[in-house]
Protein backbone atom coordinates (compact mmCIF):
# COMPACT_ATOMS: atom_id res chain seq x y z
CA UNK A 1 0.00 0.00 0.00
CA UNK A 2 1.43 3.51 -0.81
CA UNK A 3 0.32 7.04 1.10
CA UNK A 4 0.46 10.21 0.33
CA UNK A 5 -0.53 12.53 3.45
CA UNK A 6 -0.74 15.59 3.19
CA UNK A 7 -1.07 17.95 6.63
CA UNK A 8 -4.21 19.99 5.42
CA UNK A 9 -6.36 23.10 6.76
CA UNK A 10 -9.35 22.04 4.88
CA UNK A 11 -9.95 19.76 1.85
CA UNK A 12 -13.16 18.46 0.01
CA UNK A 13 -13.79 15.68 -2.57
CA UNK A 14 -16.39 15.88 -5.46
CA UNK A 15 -17.78 13.51 -8.04
CA UNK A 16 -19.58 15.11 -11.04
CA UNK A 17 -19.81 18.48 -9.40
CA UNK A 18 -21.06 17.26 -6.08
CA UNK A 19 -19.36 16.96 -2.89
CA UNK A 20 -18.67 13.63 -1.41
CA UNK A 21 -16.65 14.03 1.31
CA UNK A 22 -14.78 16.73 3.31
CA UNK A 23 -12.86 17.94 6.08
CA UNK A 24 -13.35 21.74 7.04
CA UNK A 25 -11.25 21.90 9.97
CA UNK A 26 -7.34 20.85 10.10
CA UNK A 27 -6.61 17.52 9.82
CA UNK A 28 -4.98 15.15 6.94
CA UNK A 29 -5.71 13.94 3.40
CA UNK A 30 -4.79 10.41 2.42
CA UNK A 31 -4.55 9.48 -1.39
CA UNK A 32 -4.37 6.08 -1.02
CA UNK A 33 -2.66 2.83 -3.75
CA UNK A 34 -2.96 -0.74 -2.70
CA UNK A 35 -0.51 -3.25 -4.80
CA UNK A 36 -1.01 -6.43 -5.13
CA UNK A 37 0.92 -7.91 -2.14
CA UNK A 38 -1.20 -5.79 0.34
CA UNK A 39 -3.26 -7.95 3.02
CA UNK A 40 -5.21 -6.83 6.09
CA UNK A 41 -2.44 -6.73 8.53
CA UNK A 42 -0.57 -4.02 6.26
CA UNK A 43 -3.74 -2.18 5.66
CA UNK A 44 -4.52 -1.99 9.54
CA UNK A 45 -0.71 -1.44 10.50
CA UNK A 46 -0.32 1.52 8.55
CA UNK A 47 -3.81 2.96 9.41
CA UNK A 48 -2.06 2.93 13.41
CA UNK A 49 0.67 4.91 11.68
CA UNK A 50 -1.58 7.63 10.22
CA UNK A 51 -3.59 7.62 13.16
CA UNK A 52 -0.43 8.96 15.01
CA UNK A 53 1.38 10.05 13.41
CA UNK A 54 3.11 13.83 14.58
CA UNK A 55 2.76 16.21 11.73
CA UNK A 56 -0.11 18.31 13.06
CA UNK A 57 0.75 21.70 14.43
CA UNK A 58 2.67 21.69 17.39
CA UNK A 59 4.30 17.68 16.54
CA UNK A 60 0.71 16.52 17.32
CA UNK A 61 -1.51 13.10 16.40
CA UNK A 62 -4.64 13.20 14.83
CA UNK A 63 -5.57 10.88 17.48
CA UNK A 64 -4.16 13.77 20.12
CA UNK A 65 -5.97 16.22 18.27
CA UNK A 66 -9.12 14.25 17.37
CA UNK A 67 -8.29 15.45 13.47
CA UNK A 68 -10.23 14.49 10.44
CA UNK A 69 -9.10 12.53 7.68
CA UNK A 70 -10.29 12.32 4.24
CA UNK A 71 -9.54 9.60 2.11
CA UNK A 72 -9.08 9.20 -1.26
CA UNK A 73 -8.39 6.11 -3.04
CA UNK A 74 -5.56 6.49 -6.19
CA UNK A 75 -4.91 3.72 -8.46
CA UNK A 76 -2.05 6.09 -10.00
CA UNK A 77 0.32 6.02 -7.10
CA UNK A 78 1.24 2.68 -8.25
CA UNK A 79 2.23 4.12 -11.86
CA UNK A 80 5.61 3.01 -13.92
CA UNK A 81 7.23 5.71 -16.01
CA UNK A 82 10.45 4.59 -16.43
CA UNK A 83 9.52 3.36 -20.14
CA UNK A 84 8.17 5.30 -22.84
CA UNK A 85 5.90 8.28 -22.13
CA UNK A 86 2.48 5.99 -21.22
CA UNK A 87 2.57 4.97 -17.82
CA UNK A 88 2.19 1.45 -16.93
CA UNK A 89 -0.83 0.46 -14.34
CA UNK A 90 0.60 -3.56 -13.51
CA UNK A 91 1.56 -2.42 -10.01
CA UNK A 92 -1.78 -1.46 -8.97
CA UNK A 93 -3.93 -3.93 -7.58
CA UNK A 94 -7.17 -4.54 -9.59
CA UNK A 95 -10.66 -3.09 -8.15
CA UNK A 96 -11.43 -6.50 -6.68
CA UNK A 97 -8.44 -6.42 -4.61
CA UNK A 98 -8.13 -2.60 -3.68
CA UNK A 99 -11.70 -1.86 -3.02
CA UNK A 100 -11.80 -4.09 0.12
CA UNK A 101 -8.36 -3.48 1.37
CA UNK A 102 -9.52 0.82 1.14
CA UNK A 103 -12.57 -0.11 2.69
CA UNK A 104 -10.98 -2.05 5.55
CA UNK A 105 -8.23 0.81 5.87
CA UNK A 106 -11.18 3.60 6.14
CA UNK A 107 -12.69 1.23 8.66
CA UNK A 108 -9.37 0.32 10.83
CA UNK A 109 -9.32 3.94 11.10
CA UNK A 110 -12.74 4.52 12.39
CA UNK A 111 -12.32 1.73 14.74
CA UNK A 112 -9.64 3.87 16.72
CA UNK A 113 -12.00 6.66 16.77
CA UNK A 114 -11.07 8.67 13.52
CA UNK A 115 -13.63 10.97 11.89
CA UNK A 116 -13.03 9.83 8.32
CA UNK A 117 -14.78 11.24 4.97
CA UNK A 118 -13.77 9.36 1.79
CA UNK A 119 -14.53 9.91 -2.06
CA UNK A 120 -15.66 7.33 -4.49
CA UNK A 121 -13.79 4.45 -4.97
CA UNK A 122 -13.39 4.07 -9.02
CA UNK A 123 -15.06 7.19 -9.66
CA UNK A 124 -13.48 10.57 -11.23
CA UNK A 125 -12.95 12.98 -8.98
CA UNK A 126 -12.06 16.77 -7.87
CA UNK A 127 -10.18 16.95 -4.74
CA UNK A 128 -9.44 20.46 -3.36
CA UNK A 129 -7.46 20.67 -0.48
CA UNK A 130 -5.42 23.82 1.05
CA UNK A 131 -1.85 22.13 1.89
CA UNK A 132 -0.84 23.47 5.59
CA UNK A 133 2.92 24.20 5.93
CA UNK A 134 2.66 22.29 3.14
CA UNK A 135 3.50 19.08 4.91
CA UNK A 136 3.41 15.80 2.96
CA UNK A 137 4.68 12.38 3.66
CA UNK A 138 5.12 9.41 1.27
CA UNK A 139 3.84 6.00 2.97
CA UNK A 140 4.52 2.81 1.68
CA UNK A 141 3.91 -0.91 3.65
CA UNK A 142 6.85 -2.79 4.05
CA UNK A 143 7.10 -6.69 2.77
Amino acid sequence: MRLVVQRVSAARVEVAGEVVGAIDRPGLVILAGVTHDDQPATVDRLAEKVWTLRILDGERSCEQENAPLLVVSQFTLYADTRKGRRPSWSAAAPRAVSEPLIQAFVSSLRRRGAEVATGVFGAHMEVALTNDGPVTLILDSLP
